[in-house]
């Protein structure tokens, strides 16, 4: 007992010299600023009695540790955000009254989240999936948020099939498996009945579902919206993120062995280049048209299913957003932020699009459920920064302080000379004027009927690797559908959407194709769109880029450091690799690497160097974790740059000499691309 009571006292004391230091070091209190003495022991009845009831210390901190997670997002769950801004570059006030497009050189505070859609908030970053792209600008008229995908279309036209959508592709309900993936009966069996989600679909199964990082994601407003000037005068738009380092993604092996080398990949990646200064950065591109244009189109520019292409209607660039910041506290922020496609300010206006119309209605409602109520308007990362008042008032968790006692209005108080609140103002945001007219109906327009006419344009306008991409990633989704049925539905869309994708599938599985769907509207062959592919696009660049440069005892330091000098000079990142990450003997001193070579696959990079001796390059012949560093880096085509000691390894990895595989002299220009034509040698693709 007498060392109970020693211990006590010593934590008493440590607490008390703790509590009058008058530093730098804050006082621990607690929530009502009682300052916190012990912060390491209940209150007890003696040093081994019962916990009494009145440790009201206790009480609120573990009160505050039971209710700390809120309800995750039903989809979007899994997500990564930070802060930037978005600055004006050409001017639109012709266009828009949106006062963030009003001025050139103009900056807007904006805060930008990433998300995967069907998996949990403890899934992965890297699954095949529709990624969110979510911005909040905080504009001088309030918070606009432009709430899209990196996908520029969606896989139903009418909101009411939503929860069907989403209960399809989650975890199925006896199961509760898969998570974060599509490859399950339920989805296919969803989709073989729905042939209006083609089009999403194939951009899914598209290397566009697997991207490269968060800074290398397209984003989309994906609905057609409106603009409305200071005149009244208004256009349609559909919005565009186009980012500075181009649309880059995994392949599909790389991608599942990304899941295993790094649950976090996405969101470490965002963060780290946030950190040493890379700061992402994005185009905000419009695509403006009238109601002429809208007209002429052979499809309904307010069915969600399908796009413009950039050639039928060109991108005009409007400005840029720059994320620059990390949040300071992920559930703060990233977690209790809360975006509404309802978000709008003056000169942005709704069009009737039905799953847009559906979507203004969810939102809303959603965040009431997760963030408990109706005032999660004024936690600091969804508060305006501009002033913002009406007559709302009390409700759970209200932090303002509102004085008088106008809590109506219209209201006569000013005529007492007591303040009357806040009043409409002609310059707030006005609805552009718009005909309506019809009957009550539950029904689709004609209009949207053609549902295989787009995806064939995007299957006709990528590269033959990339359709070979497709025809594999269905051929595996399917593989994993047990229902007879529902394979052979999906063919017979996938025989109208066209025949090769069929053939390829169907020879994929080992069964017979099936005879085509009949569509409800017969498709069109729509001019081919080059914008639509990625590879046709790849930018030939560094920027962005991460090398490895796997080095071992005896290993050229300055070869290494003129190699690592080089890359940074041109704008990507170089991470040393080592069997070890202490320091190791080289030529001349040593080096400590940055990442052991067994936890640091090949996989996280964009190009490998291997800057070995021959016994070195020997040795790591022999070790499983070198071969693997470097057949996987040829497997997922990248660039790999050798030295002459290495060819030990790189025969025992089963490299072949290609365009991708050269001196370390001319690593920095090959690793600015990925092999496509490698890929046949390799791996059997549909």
């Amino acid at each position: 007992m007498a060392d109970d009571k020693s211990y006590k006292t010593e934590r008493g004391n440590a607490g008390e010299r703790h509590q009058l230091a008058t530093g730098d070091t804050q006082a621990m209190t607690t929530n009502f600023g009682v300052p916190i003495s012990d912060n390491q022991n209940s209150l007890k009845a003696g040093a081994r009695g019962p916990t009494l009831l009145e440790d009201f210390v206790l009480r609120e901190k573990i009160f505050h540790f039971d209710h700390e997670r809120i309800p995750e997002r039903i989809v979007h769950a899994r997500g990564s955000a930070a802060h930037g801004y978005f600055e004006c570059t050409d001017p639109i006030p012709e266009i828009s009254r949106a006062s963030l497009f009003a001025e050139k050189g103009k900056k807007t505070p904006v805060f930008t989240r990433f998300s995967t859609v069907a998996g949990g908030a403890g899934s992965v970053d890297t699954p095949r999936d529709v990624r969110g792209f979510a911005v909040k600008f905080y504009t001088d008229e309030g918070n606009w948020d432009l709430v899209g995908n990196n996908i520029p279309v969606f896989f139903i036209q009418d909101a009411i099939k939503f929860p069907d959508l989403i209960h399809s592709v989650k975890m199925e309900a006896d199961r509760a498996y898969p998570q974060a993936g599509s490859a399950h009966d339920t989805f296919w069996d969803f989709v073989s009945l729905m042939p209006e989600t083609l089009h999403t679909l194939i951009w899914a199964m598209s290397d566009r579902g697997i991207p490269r990082s968060l800074r290398m994601m397209e984003g989309f407003g994906v609905h057609t919206f409106k603009l409305v000037n200071a005149q009244g005068e208004e256009q349609f738009c559909k919005f565009h993120w186009r980012p500075k380092l181009g649309t880059q993604s995994f392949i599909w092996d790389e991608s599942a062995k990304a899941q295993g080398a790094d649950n976090d990949f996405h969101r470490r990646d965002l963060w780290e280049a946030i950190e040493r200064g890379d700061y992402p950065e994005w185009e905000l591109a419009l695509q403006i048209f009238d109601q002429d244009l809208a007209d002429s189109l052979p499809y309904d520019v307010l069915d969600a299913t399908k796009i413009i292409p950039e050639e039928v209607v060109p991108l005009r660039v409007v400005g840029r957003m720059v994320l620059d910041r990390n949040p300071d506290n992920f559930f703060a922020e990233t977690e209790q932020s809360a975006f509404l496609p309802s978000n709008v300010v003056p000169g942005i206006d709704f069009t009737d699009d039905p799953l847009l119309q559906g979507r203004l209605f969810s939102y809303l409602d959603t965040q009431k459920s997760r963030l408990g109520t109706t005032n999660f308007h004024q936690i600091p990362v969804n508060a305006p920064k501009c002033p913002f008042a009406n007559m709302q008032r009390d409700g759970m968790m209200q932090t303002m302080i509102f004085k008088g006692r106008a809590n109506y209005e219209p209201n006569s108080l000013n005529d007492a000379g007591e303040d009357p609140g806040p009043r409409p103002v002609e310059a707030g945001f006005h609805t552009a004027e718009q005909r309506v007219e019809g009957k009550k109906l539950r029904i689709r327009p004609e209009s949207f009927a053609d549902h295989y006419s787009q995806p064939r344009l995007y299957w006709n306008s990528v590269t033959d690797n990339e359709r070979a991409h497709i025809a594999s990633a269905i051929t595996f989704e399917l593989s994993k559908v047990s229902l007879d049925h529902v394979r052979e539905r999906v063919l017979s869309h996938l025989r109208v959407l066209h025949e090769d994708l069929g053939r390829r599938v169907a020879d994929g599985l080992g069964i017979e194709l099936p005879e085509a769907a009949e569509p409800a509207k017969a498709p069109i062959d729509l001019d081919v769109s080059d914008a639509l592919s990625i590879q046709k696009n790849w930018p030939a660049t560094l920027e962005g880029r991460q090398i490895a440069i796997l080095f071992d005892e005896g290993s050229s330091k300055s070869e290494i450091e003129s190699l690592k000098s080089a890359v940074e000079s041109a704008g990507g990142t170089a991470m040393l690799v080592a069997p070890k990450v202490g320091g190791i003997p080289l030529d001349q001193g040593e080096m400590t690497a940055d990442g052991q070579l067994a936890g640091s696959p090949s996989v996280l990079f964009d190009a490998v160097a291997l800057v070995l001796t021959g016994d070195a390059a020997q040795k790591l012949a022999k070790n499983s974790a070198a071969i693997g560093f470097v057949s996987d880096a040829y497997a997922h085509l990248k660039a790999i740059g050798a030295s002459e000691g290495a060819q030990a390894l790189l025969d025992k990895a089963g490299v072949e000499k290609d365009d991708g595989v050269t001196d370390i002299a001319g690593l920095l220009e090959a690793a600015k691309l990925r092999y496509w034509d490698r890929e046949p040698k390799l791996r059997d693709l549909a």
